[in-house]
């Protein structure tokens, strides 16, 4: 997989200045390490995608939080409860999460690789 193939795969990370280059292909490179091609057969290319879209996604929350002087890094879920004045808005993502999948829940991204994971016999070996 090449950064160019990944953006293809995903071009809501089409943007170079969101998600430099360098970023891109050091995730790629990462991915391709971990995920075991004998395991994922013709489908690691797509593994390797969502294992990137993954970690950029957290980067750019990271990123964003650091621009309004938040913490970047700062762990946390998915909404489950905000208002504003009268308006509010809950979200249960329980029901598409996966148990003991932790970090790979915070993105649907993560959520669709812990899927494969356990589907290619990996989980144990990456969750």
């Amino acid at each position: 997989m090449t950064p160019a193939d990944f953006r293809s795969t995903f071009p809501e990370f089409s943007s170079v200045t969101d998600y430099p280059e360098p970023f891109v292909q050091f995730w790629i490179d990462l991915g391709g390490k971990m995920l075991v091609a004998d395991r994922w057969g013709d489908i690691l290319d797509y593994g390797i995608g969502l294992f990137v879209a993954h970690h950029l996604a957290i980067e750019n929350r990271d990123q964003q939080a650091a621009e309004i002087g938040g913490i970047p890094g700062e762990v946390t879920g998915p909404t489950a409860s905000k208002s504003v004045d009268k308006v509010s808005v809950t979200y249960d993502a329980g029901g598409v999460a996966y148990e003991g999948a932790g970090f790979w829940n915070m993105t649907s991204y993560g959520i669709r690789l812990a899927q494969l994971f356990r589907m290619v016999g990996a989980g144990g070996v990456q969750m």
